[in-house]
């Protein structure tokens, strides 16, 4: 596990990792994930993200105001 910020985050996130990492909803963390941009893995109905994907597109993100 990567330990960023005092936030220790698995190698796969769920909605509910990105919600506790960012301080937002669930809801918008959802929101988040169903942007082209989001780097979104698909299992089924499971919406999940790497966490190395998703730490590159916030830092890439991060003055664009999409999150």
């Amino acid at each position: 596990m990567l330990n960023i910020a005092n936030h220790t985050l698995p190698p796969i996130l769920t909605a509910k990792h990105i919600a506790n990492y960012l301080h937002i909803s669930e809801r918008r963390a959802y929101e988040l994930m169903d942007l082209k941009s989001f780097p979104l893995i698909r299992l089924g109905r499971s919406k999940r993200v790497n966490r190395e994907s998703f730490l590159i597109w916030l830092q890439e993100n991060e003055n664009k105001g999409a999150c």
